[in-house]
């Protein structure tokens, strides 16, 4: 049994949390997860901006971050796996939304799949590495019906 909290830290409504709820239990069913829990946790970019200066000394906001609780990649599955905690800044998603010219829905999306991936240990650090995560992105989302 999986245990995936939504947790809203900013004093907006966020009307999107009952599809993104379905759409992640659609993407942790299409990488085969069993007993996971985690959270994707949503704040306003002031929180944001003090996360990523606490924990990669970087002195500005961002639209995801992700903290895997785990470092082994082979984990048994029959075991209880705490991946972690995904922050989503919800000023940036609107922000980016805009400026990208597609709804808020899919951009919330789009960062709530981006930090899924990296708590099970994807990343975008090298050119390969980039290709394979965006990919997968890109395939959980069309295949449940987000689209740009």
């Amino acid at each position: 049994m999986n245990e995936i909290s939504f947790v809203n830290e900013t004093n907006e409504k966020i009307e999107e949390i009952a599809v993104l709820e379905k759409l992640i239990d659609f993407a942790v069913s299409r990488e085969q997860l069993n007993n996971v829990i985690f959270s994707i946790i949503f704040i306003k970019d002031e929180k944001m901006h003090k996360l990523n200066k606490q924990y990669r000394e970087i002195d500005s906001t961002t639209d995801v971050l992700s903290f895997a609780f785990e470092d082994n990649a082979v984990i048994s599955n029959d075991k209880i796996r705490m991946l972690g905690e995904i922050y989503i800044s919800v000023d940036k998603a609107r922000e980016q939304a805009f400026s990208y010219e597609h709804t808020y829905l899919r951009e919330l999306s789009f960062l709530m799949i981006h930090g899924f991936l990296h708590l099970l240990g994807f990343n975008h650090m090298e050119e390969e590495e980039e290709k394979e995560m965006f990919l997968r992105q890109e395939e959980i989302l069309n295949e449940y019906g987000i689209e740009k």
